[in-house]
């Protein structure tokens, strides 16, 4: 696989991946096994499958996103990449009842909680306890408020202008999060602090 890939400026980027994707994929090292069958959620431009992917070839990376232009730019990394264990991106919104065969070990989703109303991640729970495996892992990484707390001053600012663009945004808080988790077959196992005050959630299927 070719590392001269990701200093193509032809390939689709948005500034937070590129900022994020390293600790990111030191974090999901940590979590996950050398080889894993991952699926990820709302996939954006595709820079961080692609990262994952190229890094850590054990892990056969499933990419998704509901936005077609958005399936497009995953698209063009995947052409890029060529690695056999990066995959076309799907088209999957968390509320659709069809989500892809499992099992997966993982299901991964990054910056979407906050960006999207709290019906899509109930679904993404209901979806992730249906294709995980026992004992897999769902992964998400963004900002959080704990016990009604947020971690920064910056994340209040953060959260106003969510609520300010729509008002079913925000940033949210783990509380809800386990509520939501009430009779799923899922369990919040770990928080584990990240750079610009955001966190990787570690949910594990039973």
């Amino acid at each position: 696989m070719n590392h001269a890939v990701f200093e193509s400026p032809d390939l689709p980027r948005w500034p937070a991946p590129e900022r994020n994707k390293g600790p990111i994929l030191e974090a999901l090292r940590d979590i996950l096994p050398h080889s894993a069958r991952v699926l990820e959620i709302a996939s954006g431009t595709g820079q961080h499958a692609a990262w994952f992917a190229h890094h850590a070839p054990g892990w056969d990376w499933h990419p998704s996103d509901p936005d077609p232009d958005n399936r497009a730019a995953v698209s063009a990394w995947v052409r890029a990449l060529s690695a056999a264990n990066l995959h076309a991106p799907i088209a999957l919104d968390t509320r659709e009842q069809q989500w892809p065969e499992g099992p997966f070990d993982a299901v991964y989703c990054a910056n979407m909680v906050h960006i999207a109303p709290w019906s899509a991640t109930e679904a993404l729970l209901r979806g992730a306890e249906q294709v995980l495996q026992p004992g897999g892992w769902l992964l998400l990484y963004g900002p959080w408020r704990v016990r009604g707390v947020h971690t920064s001053e910056s994340n209040v600012r953060f959260d106003a202008s969510l609520r300010e663009r729509d008002p079913a945004w925000g940033v949210r808080d783990i509380t809800d999060l386990e509520a939501a988790l009430e009779d799923r077959g899922l369990r919040l196992e770990s928080m584990r602090p990240m750079p610009a005050n955001n966190h990787v959630v570690v949910l594990r299927r039973t």
